[in-house]
């Protein structure tokens, strides 16, 4: 693994608490008598994703301890749980959609979409650790969407309209600064500006549709 990559699995080991915090007062606060009868495919689709982000924090602490035999494992798992991630979607897109609020399928829908490019190009280059490993970074990025989508307005009372606009601005700068680490070490920011690209798309996006 790269020196300056080393401590990575650590590092999104913040998804973890960040995560809780966004999603307690709606569903980790309820259990485990959650109200209002939550359907099981909530329940599924956050069993899902905690199950990717834990993938995603395990996997490169398994590079780092040079356990390639797991590393490899659990990326053939992948292959099963990524497309029941992006499944676990659609129901909440039903909802949506039977609730009047379509122009909400936005969120879902880009979430979904970005996880799909920044997988399959993962996938795409799985031979090439280089851009395997940024492009995997990329689906963890999109985490942070739904997370500071909810931690803004639900903890810190924010309107929607600065929540969406701090989370571009964090998204940026994380990129960016990757990017700069990227050059200072002599290596191929490629993967990430394609990240930052599928970004700008988002939020160009985002702008007409609100």
């Amino acid at each position: 693994m790269e020196k300056a990559y080393r401590n990575l699995g650590y590092v999104l080991m913040l998804l973890i608490p960040l995560t809780i915090l966004a999603f307690f007062k709606t569903y980790f606060g309820q259990f485990p008598n959650f109200e209002g009868g939550m359907s099981i495919d909530i329940h599924l689709h956050a069993l899902v994703a905690s199950t990717w982000i834990l993938m995603l924090i395990v996997q490169p602490i398994l590079i780092k301890k040079r356990n390639m035999h797991w590393h490899r494992r659990i990326g053939k798992i992948s292959y099963f749980v990524f497309p029941l991630l992006i499944l676990s979607f659609i129901p909440q897109m039903i909802r949506m959609v039977d609730s009047g609020n379509a122009m909400f399928l936005f969120f879902p829908l880009s979430d979904s979409l970005l996880l799909t490019l920044c997988y399959t190009l993962a996938i795409y280059y799985r031979r090439n650790a280089s851009k395997h490993m940024r492009y995997m970074i990329g689906t963890a990025i999109v985490f942070l969407g739904p997370t500071i989508g909810r931690i803004g307005p639900l903890v810190l009372g924010w309107s929607e309209e600065v929540t969406q606009n701090i989370q571009y601005g964090v998204i940026y700068l994380i990129l960016v600064g990757l990017i700069g680490l990227d050059r200072t070490k002599g290596k191929s920011s490629k993967p990430y500006l394609h990240i930052l690209g599928m970004w700008v798309v988002h939020q160009i996006v985002f702008n007409v549709v609100f």
